[in-house]
């Protein structure tokens, strides 16, 4: 026997699970129990009063959400299909951007070349007309005659001597290429010999030794484009001093004074050394 615990109502049929008057899981009970007895109603509009609602497929007995299990593979499959959506998007826009840039761009190219088409035929009139100028103006330089003027020259060749020693000291190879002329024979040593122009470059090595130099009794003997200047030169080497006797010869050449050839004497004692 089944009773039904909100209307108290029983039933014997086994095959009834729910109250048929309010649909409230029926309850086992024994059959001697007096509160199992159906007490009878006062009228008919009772019995009707409340009528059979089957249970629907949204109920859910009490404990069985619980005891449900928690599918993963929802979250998945929307997370992948998120993901596979954003893709599409992504190659969908790139589809419609990257031909309009493209387009730009050769709009872009476009423009360039027909705004470096008219600078190349102004530059073009430009550098004409700039490289007659530099032409005339070189012109003017290669073919400069040597200046006559003796306190000129002699400031000249002054400043190339002080540029020359720096050279030395320093084993300044490129500008020793400036200061030779190509045809430059010298001397090697005191002791005599000759040395070219590749040979003086490449055997000259720095001298840290002379802390300063100083030019006396220059004389100048100037002849159209040749000049010979001689005098002493004294190097100061920390407490002492070694002075030489020097002549060196310049051609006037490309618009400037070249070395063409050198000659070196020590004075005082030959075995004194810096």
């Amino acid at each position: 026997m089944k009773r039904c615990s909100t209307c108290n109502r029983t039933y014997t049929d086994p095959n009834l699970s729910f109250c048929i008057d309010d649909g409230t899981p029926l309850t086992t009970v024994d059959a001697d129990d007096d509160a199992t007895v159906v007490r009878p109603r006062d009228n008919e509009d009772e019995w009707n009063a409340l009528g059979y609602r089957p249970p629907t497929s949204s109920y859910v007995p009490p404990g069985a959400e619980a005891n449900k299990p928690r599918r993963v593979w929802p979250w998945i499959v929307g997370i992948t299909g998120a993901f596979l959506l954003g893709i599409v998007a992504i190659a969908i826009g790139a589809a419609l951007l990257v031909p309009r840039m493209m387009r730009a761009r050769q709009n872009e190219r476009g423009r360039v070349q027909i705004q470096n088409s008219n600078r190349v035929e102004n530059n073009n009139s430009n550098t004409a007309e700039t490289s007659n100028t530099n032409t005339n103006s070189t012109e003017r330089v290669d073919s400069a005659p040597p200046p006559t003027d003796q306190g000129q020259v002699l400031t000249q060749l002054k400043q190339l001597e002080n540029d020359w020693t720096v050279a030395n000291l320093n084993a300044d190879k490129k500008k020793l290429d400036q200061i030779l002329a190509d045809d430059y024979v010298g001397q090697e040593s005191e002791e005599g010999g000759l040395q070219s122009k590749t040979e003086y470059i490449e055997s000259i090595e720095r001298d840290t030794q002379v802390e300063k130099w100083e030019f006396s009794d220059l004389k100048l003997a100037l002849a159209g484009d040749r000049a010979t200047l001689s005098g002493i030169i004294t190097y100061f080497v920390r407490e002492r001093s070694v002075s030489f006797d020097f002549t060196d010869k310049f051609v006037w050449r490309d618009g400037r004074w070249q070395a063409t050839g050198a000659a070196l004497k020590r004075r005082g004692n030959p075995g004194t050394s810096l």
